[in-house]
């Protein structure tokens, strides 16, 4: 196919692009990407009230443990207590316990339920709008680091939701109750504890401006590795066929070795951001321990309650040192958040108009292109073809050839709507294809591809693929068409066999067979053929010829070819070269001029036998 000129190059530039995205959203200093999963999780006010309710009770009972040790210390042990006076308060602990176990179980069950939710729906949002975006998109974007972004991201997402977001507002919780039952208990130590919070607030906001940043970038890091393993496991065979194994290795171990040392230098940041907290926070705590326990000595409190201080206290502190970890994980729930964002918000180039224009019925299969002027999204200085007009009549098959680069393919992607020339018209059926609904010009289209494409499915979703409500015994009609029935037949499980990854349980000529019986079941007055024979050994190259002869009948084709030997029936050649129509005509018109086609002919099959 004529796809644009450096292609990896321009995938490139798409990762670039998306990670330009990335660069200014690292500067963001607040969690507000977060605000996407909070959007989701909104959506089921009922799970998040029971989960709501679940963290309170998690975090009373657990502040309610060191009021029942004061009760046990005052009361329980005071002097003449009676052994079922202790019993009774210890009972009272033992119900604390019951409490919070089945509290901190509901909490698990509808938190963790809201987390995979959530990342279900982001998921399902995402891929729905990916859906949408024309195939030019994933030209100028790698869909190996799209799909990391799709694993990799919402995977932290879900951390976010099942475990950060519960451990945050629990902590929350605890570090607020806390501290007022403290200024319950003992005021004047509890003011010198308030005093401590300023100290830990500062470090959290040094550090995690850094640490978001950095953690933005080890995931990008992660989705660069993501994207080579596919692409290298992807192309195994010339890896290996071309003694390739070390430098992939070696490429490989580099971008594992940059993924460590951002991820060392994240570690370093949250572990400094940590040991700075808690140094504050149980410094604090310590020195109030021991005015307290000063104050015990002096009679002035009790043992109970400064053994509930203590308690609360480190409570308290254990806490506010999660919370600074937690904020951690939170800015990177939030770079995962803001890159799943990018996909979410990209919008189609190629989308219907407000009031799309219908298509005559019935389709006639008329196709005209006029003063087309096109250049690539990626390649805007270098036009793909320069002031082309064809019109094909309904019923025509129109072969278009030319060396490789010509703008064959350019043709077929207009033609299909996947790009809008910036100059000239195409229309179908004398409906311009701007003014139509993108899904409706491409019903009345079929493609047969150069090499035939499959999916990781059984063969008869393969073959349906072009029109789902097709019966068994249509499929078996158009694979008898196609000359595909006999293989089939074979298949260990007829049209239930799976067929492999890509196919790849078949040949060549069976793979482009299934692509040509999908395209009869298609039905579509227009046919599109890129080479189909171009990869096939000549008894494959007889049978899928064949096949195209019963597919062409009584529709419209426009046929791509290298082989000139396929094309000498056509209705019109038409040659290509820079872009540009430089002749056009029958074969035999073609042969005995002395123009390109001419020259083409001679080369591969001479003039003798044209």
């Amino acid at each position: 196919m004529d796809a644009p000129n450096g292609e990896n190059q321009t995938k490139r530039r798409g990762i670039s692009r998306l990670k330009r995205k990335d660069k200014r959203n690292t500067h963001e200093r607040s969690l507000r990407p977060l605000m996407m999963i909070w959007r989701a999780v909104a959506k089921y006010p009922g799970h998040v009230a029971l989960a709501a309710l679940a963290l309170l009770i998690t975090a009373s009972a657990t502040l309610a443990i060191p009021a029942g040790f004061k009760l046990i210390i005052d009361r329980g042990f005071a002097e003449g207590s009676q052994p079922d006076e202790i019993a009774r308060w210890f009972r009272y602990l033992f119900i604390i316990v019951g409490v919070l176990s089945a509290g901190t179980a509901m909490r698990f069950y509808f938190v963790s339920w809201l987390g995979e939710r959530v990342v279900a729906d982001i998921r399902l949002k995402v891929q729905e709008n990916l859906l949408r975006l024309a195939p030019g998109f994933y030209e100028a974007n790698s869909p190996k680091e799209i799909s990391s972004r799709m694993t990799s991201d919402t995977v932290l997402i879900e951390n976010v939701v099942g475990t950060t977001v519960s451990v945050a507002l629990r902590n929350t919780l605890m570090a607020l109750g806390g501290t007022a039952y403290l200024f319950w208990l003992v005021p004047q130590l509890t003011i010198g504890l308030v005093l401590i919070i300023p100290l830990i607030v500062v470090p959290i906001t040094f550090f995690g401006r850094r640490l978001r940043t950095v953690s933005r970038t080890s995931q990008d890091r992660v989705a660069d590795i993501g994207a080579m393993v596919t692409e290298v496991l992807g192309a195994m065979k010339i890896v290996q066929g071309f003694n390739q194994e070390s430098r992939e290795q070696a490429r490989f171990g580099e971008a594992v070795e940059q993924t460590f040392a951002t991820a060392k230098r994240r570690i370093v940041i949250r572990a400094a951001m940590t040991a700075v907290v808690i140094l504050f926070v149980f410094g604090g705590i310590t020195l109030l321990i021991w005015r307290g326990a000063t104050a015990v000595s002096e009679g002035s409190i009790s043992g109970g309650t400064i053994a509930a201080f203590v308690l609360t206290a480190g409570l308290v502190a254990g806490s506010f040192g999660a919370l600074t970890e937690v904020y951690g994980d939170l800015l990177r729930g939030a770079g995962a958040a803001s890159r799943l964002n990018e996909l979410l918000d990209e919008q189609p180039t190629i989308a219907p108009p407000a009031r799309p224009e219908a298509l005559p019925q019935p389709a006639r299969g008329s196709l005209s292109l006029r003063n087309v002027t096109f250049r690539y999204p990626t390649r805007l200085e270098t036009p793909a073809i320069t002031d082309f007009s064809l019109e094909v009549e309904p019923g025509e098959t129109v072969a278009i050839v030319g060396p490789s680069g010509a703008g064959k393919s350019t043709i077929f992607q207009l033609v299909e709507r996947f790009y809008d020339p910036q100059a000239g018209t195409i229309r179908l059926d004398g409906v311009p294809l701007t003014s139509a609904d993108p899904a409706e010009i491409r019903r009345r289209i079929a493609f047969v591809p150069q090499e035939g494409v499959l999916f990781s499915a059984n063969a008869r979703d393969n073959l349906r693929y072009g029109n789902w409500a097709a019966t068994d015994e249509d499929i078996w009609n158009a694979a008898r068409a196609a000359n595909a029935a006999e293989f089939l037949e074979k298949l260990p499980q007829g049209l239930d066999t799976y067929l492999g990854e890509s196919g790849t349980q078949l040949s060549g000529g069976q793979r482009q067979r299934i692509a040509i019986a999908r395209a009869l079941l298609r039905d579509a007055p227009i046919l599109l053929l890129d080479e189909a024979t171009s990869a096939l050994d000549a008894e494959s190259e007889r049978l899928v010829q064949d096949a195209l002869d019963h597919l062409m009948e009584d529709r419209t084709t426009l046929v791509i070819a290298h082989r000139l030997a396929t094309v000498r029936a056509a209705d019109r050649i038409v040659v290509m070269e820079d872009g540009a129509i430089v002749e056009q005509g029958t074969h035999a018109q073609l042969t005995a001029g002395s123009g390109l086609y001419s020259r083409l002919a001679a080369l591969q099959f001479g003039l003798e036998g044209a």
